[in-house]
């Protein structure tokens, strides 16, 4: 079935990334951009391409306001609304997917989002996003980690399978405003307990660990706060905050906590092994990063840890075993570890160590 298909997006200094995130997304019927104050050209440069651009100035900034009105510059009669990021780049062929599954019911569409990369190109993070949707009755709320909200009364959520989309950040643009964002938003709705993670989330990249603390707690005692991988998150962060306090018997009390909450996630094993590492517990780094690679189920998901699905377990655990002189299995596992990580300085050393002690113990 032939539907009318727009994309929508805010831009603000993107110069370097307009004309690979055009060419991606001029599949769709048209292309609108509300441009917040670029200084580089951003907005003459998608014009020429052929997008339609409004610039507009948001004070105080919020994101929801701004998706929302780059959502009101897509046309009346669009049948499908796509929003995305001039940092994101679609597959090829994305709509012909789209027009394929996409059903008259359908509310809002989720589908395959590539968060993160290794040096390689691999996929690192990866989980459903769904911010396809239909034009009517959908709306952005919050000032940051702003969400698509459905105002109707029965939304349907499709998945369509063959449409790819991939972050490629700019990691020297400022997040500085994230924090005060999500200051707000947990200010304009406390009950909301994704932000209240979030929140503290930030906290603790902030170096802010008694506010992070204490902020996750919040979110562990909230009644809506059910999903068991971001309760063990918050529980992860928490601990992570007593390490830097210097409070290491209460991190390992709150990682044992993680470790319950999601016995069949990688990443509380694997920060354990960490700690038990600076401790000097190798039989126990041993322990968890075996119960760690146990796991073989990824999830899709943004709490999913890449680091604990490459060399990290198997690094540690040739740390484990080298240290309770069982070289040959110490070998091993930094073989492995070499082999998902070769241009590691550290692990290759390691290499060089661990062969050679085998070969003294050898001998």
């Amino acid at each position: 079935m032939k539907y009318k298909i727009c994309v929508y997006a805010i831009c603000k200094n993107e110069a370097a990334f307009a004309r690979r995130w055009y060419n991606s997304v001029k599949e769709a019927d048209g292309v609108f951009v509300l441009d917040t104050g670029s200084t580089d050209g951003s907005a003459e440069i998608l014009r020429e391409l052929g997008a339609t651009v409004e610039e507009k100035t948001v004070l105080p900034w919020r994101f929801d306001v701004a998706r929302n009105l780059s959502l009101a510059m897509v046309p009346q009669d669009t049948d499908i609304c796509v929003c995305c990021d001039l940092d994101e780049v679609f597959d090829t062929g994305w709509r012909q997917a789209l027009e394929e599954q996409w059903q008259p019911c359908t509310t809002s569409a989720s589908y395959h989002y590539v968060w993160s990369f290794d040096e390689d190109g691999n996929e690192q993070t990866v989980f459903n996003m769904n911010k396809i949707h239909a034009l009517k009755d959908h709306t952005w709320c919050h000032p940051v980690h702003e969400v698509l909200t459905y105002t109707g009364c029965a939304p349907t959520v499709t998945h369509i399978d063959g449409i790819r989309l991939c972050h490629y950040p700019d990691n020297g643009k400022s997040r500085a405003s994230y924090l005060p964002l999500l200051e707000l938003a947990v200010a304009e709705d406390p009950r909301d307990d994704r932000n209240m993670h979030y929140l503290g989330r930030e906290y603790y990249f902030k170096g802010m660990w008694d506010k992070g603390i204490s902020t996750l707690s919040r979110h562990l005692a909230m009644p809506t706060a059910l999903w068991d991988d971001e309760r063990g998150a918050s529980m992860r962060y928490i601990a992570k905050c007593y390490l830097q306090k210097g409070a290491t018997e209460l991190a390992r009390v709150w990682l044992y906590r993680a470790i319950a909450q999601t016995p069949s996630t990688r990443e509380p094993y694997i920060d354990m092994a960490s700690l038990l590492l600076d401790q000097k517990d190798y039989d126990g780094v041993v322990f968890m990063c075996l119960e760690a690679l146990k796991i073989t189920d990824k999830r899709e998901s943004y709490i999913t840890d890449a680091a604990c699905w490459g060399a990290l377990p198997y690094d540690l655990l040739s740390l484990g075993y080298y240290y309770t002189h069982r070289y040959a299995k110490a070998l091993d596992a930094v073989t492995v570890a070499y082999t998902l990580s070769p241009n590691d300085e550290r692990i290759k050393g390691n290499l060089s160590i661990m062969t050679k002690k085998l070969q003294e113990h050898s001998n």
